[in-house]
Formats: C-alpha cells, structure tokens, sequence
C-alpha cells in the first residue's frame, strides 16, 4: 500500500479513536442532547462523521455508493455501546477498503453526490479535514452539555 494511503489512513484511525474516547462512559440523554436549533447531537455526528468517511472510501476506490446521507441526521437515542460498536465497525472498514485504495485511485478523477469531480487524493485529505471539524464539534457539545448540566 501507498505510503500516502497508509497514513491518511492512519489519520482517519486517529480520529476515530479519538471519537471513541469522547463518548466513553457518556449517557444516552448526553449523546442525544441538541444544543441549540440547527445543530446535532453528538450520536448524529459520529454517525455522520462515520457515515461521510465510508461514502469517500468508496468513491475512491472507484467502488457503487449508496448513502442516505439524510438518515444521519435523524435524531436518535443511540448509547455509548453501539456508538463505540459503530466506530469499531468503521475502523474495519478502514482497514478493509481504504486498504485497497492504490496510487490510480489516488490520482483517478471521481464523482461525488452533488458536487464537482475530484482527484481521490482530493476526496481523501478533504474528508479527512471534515472528519477532525467533526471531532472538535462534538468535543465543543460535550463541553457545553457539561456546563448546562452544573446546577
């Protein structure tokens, strides 16, 4: 494997390793909880963030994509074990497809669901950068959920 491909991939690891600690020993009511209309609970963004990723691996990789993008956003009353099932999933899917990404597929202009063709390396760094501003919203959620909940 690419060397590129192996640490983007990596990179992809790292954040959702890092989600996973996140959620870790959180509630459901903390997972669901919206703070403010227009924004999502920190269950929907990790499915999303988890959801977005798969969708370019397989743009990538040049393989059929099917994603209702829309059900993501759903809000739902998923706990921390499923969350972390989810992600445990998604890091062997990762490894499973993003591992037979090669430098054609990098370099290879793909389409994307309502939005201009790229390069696979485009598609790749571009999620990846929409997967860390994922990170930092739930970790900004978790930190207000803990201040709203002070008495």
């Amino acid at each position: 494997m690419d060397l590129v491909v192996t640490t983007v991939l990596g990179l992809f690891e790292t954040v959702y390793r890092s989600l996973d600690e996140e959620i870790a020993g959180m509630d459901t009511a903390a997972l669901a909880w919206i703070p403010a209309p227009d924004t999502n609970s920190i269950a929907v963004l990790v499915v999303h963030t988890i959801g977005s990723a798969e969708e370019v691996l397989r743009i990538v990789r040049g393989l059929p994509n099917e994603r209702d993008r829309d059900a993501e956003f759903v809000p739902n009353d998923l706990t921390a074990d499923a969350l972390h099932a989810r992600i445990g999933a998604a890091i062997t899917y990762l490894d499973d497809v993003g591992s037979g990404i090669t430098g054609e597929d990098l370099a290879a202009s793909r389409p994307r669901p309502n939005r201009n063709p790229q390069i696979g390396m485009y598609w790749l760094l571009h999620n990846y950068g929409h997967a860390r501003e994922h990170l930092a919203h739930i970790q900004l959620t978790k930190q207000v959920y803990a201040e709203s909940a002070r008495p």
